[in-house]
This record gives structure tokens, sequence and C-alpha cells, in this order.
């Protein structure tokens, strides 16, 4: 199984909201997304799609991109961004995916060659748009990598799963290029976390995120524009997908 990442796909969601009103490079960039996608991806492979999934405002109105996304080769994991509105809950939304789709909310999956875990993240101390109010959020943002990274430790507890990587997925960059500590890296090295993929950023502020290794994980930047809308190879591991997964404290 080889692993893909790719954020802030954009899709419409059934709005009527181009991106190439971002930019030149943005037109047609969700037909440059699938057919990179078909190009690279096959169906055996593991796409992580780490938040601003589509520009939908209810679930019931990104069930239809969704189900696009799910015809696409591979088995899809989907993570929140900020502008993934039409997120409901992990219940619900498990019920209605499609077979190919799965989705990570402060918790993880036993993806049978790996175990994939994250949250959302937040703006990070330093940052030019963090302010006060974002503290709040921060933190909790910090409770729930936690959270999630020790339901990807419960997962590697069993079935002889101790050697698995370990994959943590983050919409907002958890470090900068400068590669200065957050709090966000400083869970993340309490863990055995071989790979970090994340998004949101966008052109010029791509220049911004971290890609490289800091202390034994390797951060992957993956929104669209940044990588050229296609899907960036992550790793490839061995093994099958299993429906193993740990959420809310307690494995299921």
């Amino acid at each position: 199984m080889r692993v893909f990442a790719i954020g802030d796909l954009h899709l419409s969601g059934g709005m009527d909201k181009p991106m190439d009103m971002f930019g030149e490079n943005w037109v047609n960039h969700a037909e440059r997304i699938f057919d990179a996608w078909r190009a690279r991806v096959f169906h055996e492979d593991c796409v992580l799609l780490p938040g601003d999934f589509c520009w939908a405002m209810r679930f019931e109105d990104a069930l239809e991109t969704v189900e696009e996304v799910a015809q696409l080769p591979g088995t899809k994991v989907l993570s929140r961004g900020n502008h993934d509105y039409w997120w409901a809950s992990p219940t619900k939304m498990r019920d209605r995916f499609p077979q190919s789709v799965k989705l990570i909310q402060n918790d993880a999956l036993d993806m049978g060659g790996f175990i994939v875990c994250g949250t959302r993240g937040w703006n990070i101390p330093g940052s030019t748009d963090f302010t006060q109010n974002d503290e709040k959020i921060y933190n909790r943002e910090l409770l729930r990598l936690e959270m999630s990274l020790n339901a990807a430790m419960r997962l590697k507890a069993q079935n002889g799963a101790e050697n698995k990587p370990l994959i943590v997925m983050l919409h907002y960059p958890p470090l900068f290029i400068n590669g200065e500590d957050t709090g966000f890296t400083q869970v993340l090295e309490r863990f055995p976390v071989s790979h970090v993929v994340y998004g949101h950023l966008h052109a010029q502020s791509c220049k911004l995120g971290f890609n490289g290794e800091k202390n034994g994980i390797r951060y992957h930047l993956c929104s669209s524009d940044g990588i050229g809308f296609a899907p960036k190879l992550i790793d490839d591991f061995g093994g099958a997908f299993s429906e193993g997964s740990a959420r809310d404290g307690q494995t299921v």
C-alpha cells in the first residue's frame, strides 16, 4: 500500500464558487486533480485528504462530491479543515460515506500497513493572524491531537501492530519554515510519529510551510496548489486495509 496526500481540494460541493478567482493556476483544478489521481494512485493505495474538501454548507450537499471522489482509485481518509462547514457528526458521516471513504476526527484508524490519526489543528503562536482569541482554540486542538495520538497507541497495542508506522493528519501547519517548536510539535514528539501531513497554506504562503524532517518526524505540506494539484507520495507500506479503529476513548 502506497500512501499519498493532497489537501485543500476545494471542490464545489454544489456551490457556485469557481476557484480561478484565486489565480490562473486554479483554472480547471478539479479536473487536473482527478486526472493526476487516476494516473498515480492504484486501487490498493491510500490517499489522505487533510481538510478543506469542498465548499458545501450542508452535509447532504457534500455527499455528491464525496461520492464522486469515492469513485477514484484507492481508499480515501478525510479530516476536517476550516472551510468544511458541511462536516457532520462522525456517526452520521460514517453511516453515509461510501465504503472507500473513511474519516478521522480526533481518533485513529488501522489501515493495515500503517496507522493514521489526526485533528484539525489551529493557528500557532507567532503567526501573523494569531490573536488572544485564538489561544483557547489552540489549546483545545492540542488536547484533541493528544487524544488522537492516544487512540493510535491503543491500536498499536493490538494484534501485533506495535511496529506499524504512525501518520498524523492536520489541516493547519504545526510549525513554520524556521522549524521552531510549537505546542503541536511538542505533542507529536512524545509519540512514535513517522509522518505529518497538513495543508491550509496557499500561493506565496506555501513558502512558509515546513517540509522536511525534524526530530525524527517527516513533515509534508500537501495543499493542492502547493504540490501542483497532484497527490503527493508520502511513503510505501505493506499490508491491506482493516476496519480496526479507535475513537472516543474506546477501541471498536
